[in-house]
């Protein structure tokens, strides 16, 4: 059921532009104002205005908000090259592969390790909301590598809090473009949404501490191969801080990759692999530790290099 709401524009956003002004007012991404408004959802003065034009304070506003989206309802699926590395009566540890979320979204439609487990009747814990059940972290669609999946609640319960006082091991490999300098540091940069709204994330003043380490393992002339520890684990947070170092993970080109670097060497989305996850088992108290390989993309484009 759609919501409409009736305001004057307020004095802080005096001359801003209408899309702005939208997205400021109701908490939205600059984007979907700017939906809202071609959608003609958006009355300024009485008036149907332009994404670009400015307000001024005190002009009366009609905005009408479409309802909020519903959670997605989980449904077996098989995920084929999602890969079981580990599984016992707590935890289940798979390889996901590219073009894979870790559990449904609203907006996507494509596959998800969740609903891939479900398929194979995997029973996860059930604590949480349903479409994120047994989920304790994620990894970009197009990040490839270890995740793990609690199957009981204690393990859910054990392994949330390990990710959230960051006692986790989280171990990536990622091809960056050129040479970072120095070969091996820290970056201690906030994260949130970039100001743009257009579903990047950036480092801005005031947003969540994000720290991740790297190390140069091997360079070549046009990128270098670094393996990444991460402290936090923020939306896109290692391609948004390599691309902060001016270094952008190769094939990333929502964060400013070459993509002629990136066609040479046949990547076809960012060059990023979750190569070791460790933690201390949840129920038997051992630490554990598991590896995955990188996928036939990835060591092709690395191949490539080695051969230049």
């Amino acid at each position: 059921m759609s919501d409409t709401r009736s305001l004057p524009v307020p004095d802080g956003l005096e001359g801003d532009r209408l899309d702005s002004a939208i997205a400021r007012m109701f908490g939205l991404s600059r984007t979907r104002a700017a939906e809202l408004i071609g959608d003609g959802g958006v009355l300024l003065d009485g008036a149907e205005a332009g994404k670009s034009d400015r307000v001024q304070a005190g002009s009366w506003l009609e905005v009408t908000l479409p309802p909020p989206p519903t959670a997605p309802v989980p449904r077996a699926e098989a995920v084929p090259g999602m890969r079981i590395v580990h599984e016992d009566t707590d935890i289940i540890v798979v390889d996901k592969p590219v073009g894979v979320v870790a559990h449904p979204t609203v907006g996507w439609t494509g596959p998800s390790v969740l609903e891939g487990l479900l398929a194979s009747g995997v029973q996860l814990a059930t604590s949480g909301a349903a479409e994120r059940q047994g989920i304790v972290h994620r990894l970009d669609a197009n990040t490839t590598g270890l995740m793990v999946v609690a199957k009981s609640e204690t393990a859910y319960s054990v392994l949330k809090r390990a990710f959230k006082e960051r006692t986790v091991d989280k171990h990536y490999h990622t091809l960056v473009q050129g040479h970072p300098d120095p070969l091996r540091g820290t970056v201690d940069a906030p994260i949130d949404r970039h100001p743009a709204g257009d579903g990047r994330w950036a480092v801005v003043a005031g947003g969540r501490p994000s720290v991740t380490h790297y190390d140069t393992q091997e360079a070549f002339r046009a990128a270098s191969l670094l393996e990444i520890k991460l402290e936090t684990g923020r939306t896109h947070q290692i391609r948004v801080h390599m691309a902060a170092l001016r270094h952008p993970c190769v094939g990333d080109h929502l964060y400013g990759a070459d993509p002629t670097l990136a066609e040479r060497l046949g990547v076809k989305r960012q060059w990023l692999h979750a190569v070791r996850l460790g933690f201390d088992h949840p129920t038997e108290h051992r630490p554990v530790e598991f590896s995955s390989p990188y996928p036939e993309d990835l060591e092709a484009a690395v191949a490539k290099l080695r051969e230049d």
